[in-house]
């Protein structure tokens, strides 16, 4: 296999050790300004292309600017994305009926072999954040990742109880049953969380772990469809916790709590705290066209991520699309050119819309992978991509 990457930000240059390289993610305002520097894509673009993509609530709020502001730089191409889910993302994309799918939660193994010759590409990174609905009480909460999964296995069922009371001295807690509100579709949030706490809880991992749809086994439990779902199913229910992506906490203006992370702290989700995560995952990222069914950069940051000020539940989001776009029935080539045109744009310009909406900008390692990434993609056997 040729080498893979790994995220660190352990050295200032990169070093080969055993095969494997190590490189450093820089800070933000550094990222997405590369795009001059790189081999161009098409330069010329189809009139009146219609792509059509699907999946992940996650990171709609940022597919949706990057929707606008490419279609305003190229008003004959119009970006159609439906945010359903990551499961139905995945599903749309074995059985392709969309141009391309977005899922929080890479393929499966089982998955990669039903769909040959598909790619992995990193479009952006986020966090998952707990929201709660507890009249009288604060923001910031703290929780750690072991309460967090008792609450969620419905092994603690009091807002009072002595565990989380143990976590926030000085905070009247009500004498209230928790209502536990979960994702009622096939979600990557889903997927997220659940890694998460299969990272922290030995009980969570055995009788729940990790997925896009688990079995939820807290008694009072409810399911909502999509992040904003979730929000809004926990403005309404007193007493209530459920986890969304960042954006949508900000955007509703809910209550979020405080994760304690490796290190022992207890910290804020914010972009200088995701980020500061992300700078010290240290994780193997194998090339676009092979599986990534183990990567995971949830599980690094919530066991051996100990930088202070690291928010512990983070991942990338995915584009997954066909190395071959003549797979897709009814696409033609100018659609596969602006397909390739865009998922550039969003790799490299489109990076610069991350922060303002709550999301990471991917590192330049990250940047230069998915460029690797895209030239691999053809249309009846031709490159799509210059240079």
């Amino acid at each position: 296999m040729e080498k893979s990457v790994v995220l660190t930000v352990i050295l200032l240059t990169v070093i080969v050790l055993t095969g494997v390289a190590t490189w450093q993610l820089l800070a933000p305002q550094t990222m997405g300004q590369e795009s001059s520097k790189l081999p161009q894509s098409p330069s010329q673009l189809p009139k009146e292309v219609s792509i059509n993509g699907a999946g992940a609530t996650f990171p709609f709020p940022l597919i949706d600017k990057w929707a606008t502001e490419y279609h305003k730089a190229h008003p004959n191409v119009k970006i159609n994305y439906q945010p359903i889910g990551s499961g139905g993302g995945q599903r749309a994309h074995i059985e392709k009926t969309v141009h391309f799918a977005v899922s929080d939660a890479p393929l499966s193994e089982e998955q990669f072999q039903k769909a040959p010759g598909t790619l992995h590409i990193p479009i952006t990174i986020g966090a998952v954040v707990v929201i709660y609905n507890v009249p009288n009480v604060p923001k910031g909460l703290n929780f750690s990742g072991e309460v967090l999964a008792k609450i969620f296995l419905g092994e603690i069922r009091k807002w009072s109880d002595s565990a989380i009371a143990a976590l926030n001295p000085g905070v009247r807690l009500p004498d209230e049953e928790i209502v536990v509100i979960h994702r009622s579709d096939s979600s990557g949030t889903t997927y997220i969380f659940t890694d998460y706490l299969s990272a922290v809880s030995q009980e969570w991992k055995e009788r729940v772990g990790r997925g896009t749809a688990v079995k939820w086994p807290a008694p009072r439990a409810l399911g909502a469809k999509g992040n904003d779902g979730v929000a809004a199913l926990v403005r309404q229910t007193p007493y209530s916790i459920g986890y969304v992506e960042f954006t949508y906490a900000m955007k509703t203006g809910l209550s979020y709590g405080r994760v304690k992370n490796a290190a022992g702290e207890y910290v804020e989700p914010t972009i200088e705290s995701i980020t500061k995560a992300v700078e010290y995952a240290a994780i193997e990222l194998p090339k676009g066209d092979e599986s990534w069914s183990k990567v995971s950069i949830v599980q690094s940051v919530a066991q051996n991520t100990r930088a202070k000020g690291a928010y512990p539940i983070v991942s990338f989001s995915y584009v997954i699309a066909y190395k071959e776009l003549n797979v897709l029935p009814g696409i033609d080539e100018a659609t596969a050119k602006a397909l390739v045109d865009f998922l550039w744009w969003c790799v490299h310009e489109g990076q610069g819309y991350a922060a303002e909406l709550y999301y990471v900008p991917l590192p330049p390692n990250v940047v230069r992978l998915n460029e690797d990434s895209l030239r691999m993609i053809t249309f009846n056997g031709q490159r799509l991509l210059r240079g």
